[in-house]
C-alpha cells in the first residue's frame, strides 16, 4: 500500500454528494451552519433565536418529534439503501430466527436431505433440525414483528425508543434533571441520536446493535436513578435490562453490568449489587434455554458449536489471543493478510486502532467531531461523566480479544455501535461546556449542521456502497417469487435462502425454500416433497429472475450423483477442517470440490450421504488428487456403524500423490465401486461418509449411488 493509498483510507472518501439523501443533508448542514453564525436580531426576527424556549412540556413534546423522525428516517432507509431488505448474512440470520421464534421454535426441524437446508450460519442441531446461531434477545423483537406481519417496524420502533432513551439519559447526566439547561443537553443529544447515519442502519437493518444499545442505554439510566433517588428496585431494573442485554449481545453485555454493579457496589454495597444480580437471572437463563436448544448444551454458545463444525484451524473463532485464532473458512483473507503469526499484542491493538478509526465517522458523521467525547474527562465533568466514560473504555475493551474487525460500509465499527447513546449524551455535555460566552443554542445549530453536512460530503459514499454492494438488492424479494404461487424454490444464494425460508411451509400451498445444489440433492428433495413444481431464484446483474426447475435429461431412479461440496458445513469434524473449493478449469465435477485440511497429522470429517430409497446400492466415490503427501480413507456408515457387516469391504484408501498427480495437475479418480445394502431402518439422512487424511490435505469431488437389482 503506497503513501497515498494509505491516506485515502485514512481520510476516507469526500466529494459530492451523488445521492437525494446526501445532497438533501449537505444542504440542511450548511444551512444550519450559516444560521449559527447570523446575528442574534436576526434569529430574533426569524423567530429562532431560541428553539427550547418554552415550556417543559414543549420541550419533551420536541423529543417526541425527534424521536418520530428518527422513526421514520430508519424506516427510509429501509427503503432508500437497503432497498427494502436485509443486506448481509449475519442480518438475514437474525431475520430467519427471528420468523421461526415467531412459531415458538429455536431450533427447527427439516426435511431430508439435510443437505438441501444447511449452509452458512446455520447449526445442524440434532439428527434433522435446524437452528441459527445468534443470541435470542434480538431476534424476540423480531418475533413480535412477524406476529403482526411488520418485522421490519422493529428498527424504527428502536430508533424512536433510542432517541427519548438519549435524552433521558443526558438529563440524568446532565446535573439539575429538571432545569432548563438539562433539557437542553437532552434535546441535543437526542438530535445527535437522529442526525447519526450509523444508527439509522443499526435501526434499519436486522441486526443486533440497535437493541443492544438500547438496552445498555435504559440499564444505565436506570442505574444512575437508582443511585441518585435511593429507590432499591430500581437496581433491580437495572439488572433486569442488562440481563436483557446479556441474552442479545453477550460480549457488549459485560461492561454494562460491571458499571451498574460499581455503581451499586459505591451507594449501598452488597444490597444494591444482589438486586442486580437478582435482576441479570431472567436474561441469563434465556441465553442458557437458547444455547441448549441450539446446541443440546447449556453452557456451549450457537456461535462456538457452529464455527467447530464449520471452519478451521481447530479453536479458530475464539474469545482470545495466540496461534490458530482467526478462521481460514469465514475470514480467511483477513486472517492470510492480517494475522499471518496468530493473534499476538500487536495484531490485537493494530485490530482495536482500526475499529477506532472506523468509530470515529460513525459517532457523528464526522470524525473531528467525535474527538469531543473526549471533553468530559476535565476535572469540572469528570465526577458526573465518570460512568458513561467507563462505559465506552469497557466497551473498546471488550472486543480487543476478538480477531476480526467486524467493520463494513454503512455498518461501520458494528461492535462499538452498542455505545453510540451514550457517546452522543457525553458530545452534547461537552459542547455544554465548551466556549460558554457563546450560546449554547449556536454551539448546538452549529455541532448539528456540521453532522448533517458530514454525512452529505464524507460519510454517505460508505451508505452508497452498502447500497450497491451484491447487484444493490436484497437476495430475496417476495415479489418476484409472487407467481410461483406454491412449490419449492430453489435459492443459491445464503442470504435469499435466510429471507426466504420457513419451515412450517408446506410446498403443496405455499412456497418453500431449499438450497440449489446443483446436482441429485435437487431432484431427491423435489422426489420426496411428493414432486412439486419447482422454480430457481437466481440473482444476475439486473436483478432476479425466476426460472423453472425440471431434473436434467437422462436422469433416473437407479443413477445419483452427489456433490461432496453440497454436504458443507458437514456433519461433524476433528483435528482439522473441511473447506468448499473452486476448482474451476479442472476436472471437478462443476468445478467445486470438498477439502479435507489437517492441522496435525491427521483430520477428520463426518459427511452425509442420501439414500434415495431402499435397497442394494453400488457405491462409487470420485476424489481429486492434487499431488500433496496426503493419504485419504473414506468409510462408509450408518447409525455410527457400518453398513455392511464386513468392514473392509467399505473402506476405500488412496494416496494424493498416486497415478501421476502432481501440484499444478489435479487427476479426478473413481475409486473402486463397492455393493453395499441401505435399508429403511437408516434414518432421514441416510447413511454417512467419514472421511480421514492423513500427512496431508485430501480432496473428495463427489458420491455416486447406481441401484442393483
Amino acid at each position: 500500500m503506497n503513501g497515498a493509498t494509505r491516506l485515502a483510507v485514512l481520510l476516507g472518501t469526500w466529494g459530492k454528494p451523488v445521492e437525494t439523501p446526501a445532497r438533501v443533508a449537505l444542504g440542511l448542514g450548511a444551512l444550519l451552519v450559516i444560521v449559527a453564525f447570523l446575528p442574534r436580531r436576526l434569529l430574533v426576527a426569524l423567530g429562532i433565536a431560541d428553539p427550547l424556549a418554552g415550556t417543559t412540556e414543549h420541550r419533551k413534546r420536541l423529543v417526541l418529534v425527534l424521536a418520530f423522525a428518527a422513526a421514520f428516517l430508519s424506516l427510509g432507509y429501509v427503503a432508500f439503501y437497503l432497498r427494502g431488505g436485509p443486506r448481509i448474512i449475519d442480518a438475514t440470520t437474525y431475520y430467519l430466527e427471528g420468523r421461526m421464534l415467531s412459531h415458538g421454535e429455536l431450533a427447527w426441524p427439516i426435511p431430508s436431505p439435510s443437505a438441501s437446508f444447511r449452509g452458512r450460519f446455520l447449526l445442524l442441531s440434532g439428527a434433522d433440525s435446524l437452528a441459527g446461531i445468534f443470541p435470542p434477545g434480538y431476534p424476540l423483537l423480531l418475533a413480535a414483528g412477524f406476529r403482526v406481519g411488520a418485522p421490519l417496524v422493529i428498527g424504527p420502533l428502536l430508533a424512536g425508543a433510542l432517541v427519548i432513551a438519549t435524552y433521558w439519559l443526558a438529563r440524568e447526566l446532565s446535573g439539575e434533571q429538571d432545569s432548563r439547561r438539562a433539557h437542553a443537553i437532552g434535546c441535543l443529544a437526542a438530535t445527535l441520536s437522529l442526525v447519526c447515519a450509523a444508527l439509522r442502519y443499526h435501526t434499519a437493518d436486522t441486526m443486533s446493535h440497535g437493541a443492544s444499545a438500547l438496552g445498555i442505554t435504559l440499564a444505565l439510566i436506570a442505574a444512575l436513578r437508582a443511585a441518585r433517588s435511593k429507590l432499591p428496585w430500581m437496581w433491580g431494573l437495572a439488572g433486569l435490562i442488562a440481563g436483557w442485554v446479556v441474552c442479545t449481545r453477550p460480549v457488549s453485555s459485560v461492561p454494562i453490568t460491571l458499571v451498574v454493579m460499581a455503581l451499586a457496589w459505591r451507594t449501598s454495597r452488597q444490597r444494591a449489587v444482589g438486586r442486580v444480580v437478582l435482576g441479570l437471572f431472567p436474561g441469563v437463563v434465556g441465553l442458557l434455554v437458547a444455547s441448549r436448544a441450539q446446541t443440546g448444551h447449556w453452557l456451549t454458545s450457537a456461535q462456538a458449536a457452529y464455527y467447530q463444525v464449520s471452519d478451521g484451524p481447530p479453536g479458530c473463532f475464539r474469545y482470545g489471543f495466540g496461534a490458530g485464532v482467526g478462521c481460514l473458512e469465514e475470514h480467511k483473507d483477513f486472517v492470510l493478510s492480517r494475522l499471518p503469526h496468530g493473534f499476538g499484542f500487536v495484531p490485537a491493538l493494530l485490530t482495536t486502532l482500526r475499529r477506532l478509526r472506523v468509530h470515529l465517522l460513525d459517532v457523528a458523521n464526522l470524525e473531528p467531531l467525535a474527538l469531543l467525547v473526549l471533553v468530559p474527562l476535565r476535572r469540572s465533568l469528570r465526577a458526573r461523566a465518570a460512568a458513561p466514560l467507563a462505559l465506552v473504555l469497557g466497551q473498546i475493551l471488550a472486543y480487543v480479544p476478538f480477531y476480526f474487525d467486524g467493520d463494513y460500509p454503512g455498518g461501520g465499527a458494528r461492535f462499538f455501535a452498542d455505545v453510540l447513546p451514550v457517546e452522543h449524551v457525553l458530545l452534547a455535555m461537552a459542547v455544554a461546556s465548551m466556549a460558554t460566552h457563546i450560546s449554547f443554542t449556536r454551539r448546538s445549530v452549529l455541532l448539528i449542521g456540521l453532522a448533517c453536512a458530514g454525512f452529505g460530503a464524507h460519510a454517505a459514499f460508505e451508505h452508497d456502497a452498502l447500497a450497491a454492494r451484491e447487484d444493490g438488492r436484497p437476495m430475496y424479494e417476495s415479489e418476484i417469487a409472487h407467481d410461483a404461487g406454491k412449490g419449492i424454490l430453489f435459492f443459491d444464494t445464503d442470504h435469499g435462502f435466510n429471507l426466504a425460508y420457513n419451515a412450517a411451509a408446506n410446498p403443496a400451498k405455499e412456497l418453500l425454500a431449499a438450497r440449489f445444489r446443483g446436482d441429485d440433492h435437487d431432484r431427491l428433495l423435489v422426489e420426496r416433497m411428493g414432486r412439486p413444481q419447482a422454480h430457481l431464484y437466481k440473482m444476475g446483474p439486473k436483478g432476479a429472475i425466476l426460472a423453472t426447475w425440471n431434473p436434467p435429461p437422462g436422469t433416473t431412479s437407479d443413477l445419483w450423483h452427489f456433490e461432496a461440496e453440497a454436504d458443507w458445513p458437514p456433519l461433524a469434524q476433528h483435528d482439522g477442517w473441511v473447506e468448499p473449493i473452486w476448482a474451476a478449469g479442472t476436472c471437478a465435477a462443476a468445478g467445486r470440490a470438498l477439502t479435507l485440511h489437517t492441522a496435525g497429522t491427521e483430520a477428520s470429517a463426518s459427511l452425509a450421504v442420501p439414500v434415495p430409497r431402499t435397497g442394494k446400492w453400488l457405491v462409487t466415490p470420485r476424489v481429486m488428487r492434487r499431488g500433496g503427501p496426503g493419504r485419504g480413507t473414506l468409510r462408509l456408515l450408518s447409525h455410527g456403524r457400518s453398513a455392511m457387516p464386513e468392514d473392509a469391504k467399505l473402506v476405500w484408501d488412496w494416496a494424493d500423490s498416486d497415478a501421476g498427480a502432481r501440484p499444478g495437475k489435479d487427476l479426478c479418480v473413481d475409486l473402486p465401486a463397492k455393493e453395499v445394502f441401505l435399508g429403511a431402518d437408516l434414518d432421514q439422512s441416510g447413511a454417512e461418509w467419514v472421511l480421514t487424511a492423513t500427512g496431508g490435505d485430501v480432496t473428495l469431488d463427489q458420491t455416486s449411488l447406481r441401484a442393483t437389482r
